[in-house]
């Protein structure tokens, strides 16, 4: 039987106060105004006061108004009929489609039992040569991207949910500016990605309570696919934005804040969702790459500094490119032996010669004289930025790998490197002799 007060203890801000008993945290409710009914989550429980966050909004609600308790958590229905389609936070179409009734299923249930895991093994291939070669990108990896506000780091995710040879994307924006919202839409649109794409979109307009849903929307959508076999792609942005999100019902809710005013418990807020990825046995795969902006460019902000303890790595988006220095991808060596047998040479030979690029460059800058070595260390440092690091490359991993022996052969000897000589044999470009 569903519960129901008919008395409202306190509205504020967004956040009512009801008396009630037998009611469980994230439970939904109906809250019955004049003119309509509002949707509400149970967000703390102290007892029989029941704390309740307005997805749309207190905007019209009075004490005397109805509040009936649903009995069930946030649920999110589920089929194929939704690739292609644009919902909310809520779960509700933003693309005044019809709504997706069948199949509901509970939104952010438990992670999968380590047990039913598997060993993470094959490369997810996108196409852009700093992430294929230099950190390869796993199915069932959870990896975040640390950016600051400006960087093209929606882009990134764009080009990737075009490329990545994956069977789907669910793509997750919290607190996204309505032009970003309709980028990501056209990018996709005009590529023919949009079909095996579903979004879950949040605006900065939109109820907060909605952006703090979009990740657990997602993963529970991704999850149900997954479970049929699909390698799912969720691609979320921006973390940072979610975690403002808690920190705000936090500060509603007169938490003792922790680190910079956010909640004590977003460690565990940010692994609930990140823990998601996972490939299952005889089944499909959840891979997450989730934006994180950094406030200042400071990496010990609380939301980068904890999502690095969750993750299997990062992706530093700075000045426009992934960069060499800082980005990792822990699992990599698990997939790049399985490419081409010069591909972890290549990797971990291009990066030392370009830090030496880098020291050769501050010693021009300071007005050293350059050897030649330096100087041919500084013709291979241009052309990797531009022909490797530069985010509209668009090359096949096997087509990096032979771009990088070009790169290579173009400014040193076969004597001035430190590859094997059977690989020198068999990659270095007969012409380069």
């Amino acid at each position: 039987m569903r519960k129901v007060c008919t008395r409202i203890l306190s509205i504020v801000g967004n956040v009512v106060t009801v008396r009630a008993e037998g009611v469980s945290y994230e439970e939904l409710a109906e809250i019955a105004t004049a003119r309509e009914k509002s949707l509400a989550q149970v967000i703390r429980l102290d007892r029989d006061t029941v704390y309740l966050q307005v997805f749309a909004g207190s905007r019209g609600i009075s004490t005397g108004d109805e509040v009936k308790f649903l009995g069930h958590p946030m649920r999110v229905g589920f089929s194929k009929s939704m690739l292609g389609r644009i919902f909310n936070g809520s779960g509700i179409p933003r693309d005044k489609g019809p709504a997706v009734t069948e199949n509901m299923i509970d939104v952010a249930g438990p992670a999968v039992n380590p047990s039913k895991r598997i060993i993470p093994s094959n490369m997810i291939r996108t196409n852009i040569p700093m992430i294929d070669v230099f950190n390869s990108l796993v199915e069932s990896q959870k990896l975040p991207i640390f950016s600051v506000s400006g960087e093209p780091y929606n882009e990134l995710l764009a080009r990737i949910a075009m490329q990545a040879e994956v069977d789907m994307i669910i793509l997750g924006g919290i607190g996204l500016k309505f032009d970003q919202y309709l980028y990501f839409k056209h990018t996709l649109e005009e590529s023919g990605a949009m079909n095996r794409a579903i979004f879950f979109i949040h605006t900065a307009s939109d109820p907060i309570v909605e952006g703090l849903m979009v990740p657990d929307l997602s993963l529970a959508v991704a999850e149900s696919f997954a479970l049929q076999g699909k390698r799912v792609l969720v691609l979320l942005t921006d973390m940072t934005n979610f975690a403002d999100a808690l920190k705000e019902i936090a500060i509603t809710m007169e938490q003792v804040p922790s680190n910079r005013g956010y909640p004590g418990d977003l460690y565990s807020q940010l692994a609930s969702r990140y823990e998601k990825a996972v490939d299952f046995e005889g089944a499909g795969s959840i891979t997450t790459l989730a934006v994180t902006t950094m406030p200042g460019d400071d990496v010990t902000h609380p939301v980068p500094d904890n999502t690095g303890y969750i993750t299997e790595g990062q992706f530093y988006l700075r000045n426009g490119r992934i960069e060499p220095f800082g980005s990792l991808s822990r699992l990599k060596q698990l997939v790049n032996k399985k490419t081409r047998e010069d591909h972890r040479a290549i990797m971990d030979g291009m990066i030392q010669l370009y830090a030496q690029y880098v020291e050769a460059e501050e010693k021009r800058a300071m007005g050293f004289r350059m050897s030649d070595w330096d100087k041919k260390l500084l013709k291979y440092g241009k052309l990797f930025e531009k022909d490797m690091m530069d985010l509209k490359v668009n090359i096949p991993v096997e087509g990096a790998l032979d771009r990088g022996w070009d790169i290579i052969s173009d400014c040193f000897n076969p004597n001035e490197t430190n590859f094997r000589t059977e690989l020198i044999q068999k990659f270095w470009p007969k012409n380069k002799d």
